[in-house]
C-alpha cells in the first residue's frame, strides 16, 4: 500500500512539473510574434485604433495597414473585409516586449460598413464591425 501510494505521489509530482514546463513552453513561443492587445473604432475621429504586443530590439517598430477585397456578405449583414497589419520591422530579433498603438485613417477603406478581419504574423487576429462612413 505504502508503495502504491509513494508511485501515485511520484507520477503526480513528475505529471505537474511536465505541465507546468509545457505551459511556459507555450507561452514563451506565444510571444515571439506581433499580437492585438487592443482595437477598437474610433466614432469621433474615423480612425482603427490598434493596439500591438510584439517583441524585438528596440521599441520604434511601426505598424501599417494593408486592406484587402470586399467580400459580399453571407447572409445579409455587413460585407466582410480583410485588412493586414504589418510590421516594418518583422525581422528585429525577439529580445524584449513593447506595445505600441497606431491610428489608421478609413478613407481608404474599400467599402463601408464592414465585418473586418484583421491579421498580423503569423497566426492572429480580430474581428471588428466598422459603420457606415459618418454624415458630416
Amino acid at each position: 500500500m505504502v508503495n502504491d501510494l509513494t508511485r501515485r505521489g511520484t507520477f503526480s509530482r513528475l505529471s505537474m512539473g511536465a505541465l507546468i514546463a509545457g505551459l511556459g513552453l507555450i507561452g514563451a513561443v506565444s510571444v515571439d510574434a506581433d499580437d492585438f492587445a487592443r482595437v477598437f473604432y474610433d466614432a469621433r475621429s474615423d480612425q482603427l485604433v490598434v493596439t500591438m504586443r510584439y517583441r524585438g530590439t528596440n521599441a520604434k517598430h511601426a505598424f501599417t495597414l494593408k486592406w484587402g477585397a470586399c467580400q459580399d456578405p453571407q447572409t445579409g449583414g455587413s460585407p466582410a473585409l480583410s485588412g493586414e497589419v504589418l510590421d516594418d520591422q518583422w525581422k528585429d530579433p525577439a529580445v524584449r516586449d513593447y506595445q505600441t498603438t497606431t491610428r489608421f485613417a478609413l478613407a481608404d477603406m474599400p467599402c463601408r460598413p464592414a465585418k473586418v478581419t484583421l491579421r498580423t504574423a503569423p497566426r492572429f487576429y480580430t474581428t471588428i464591425e466598422i459603420p457606415p462612413l459618418p454624415i458630416r
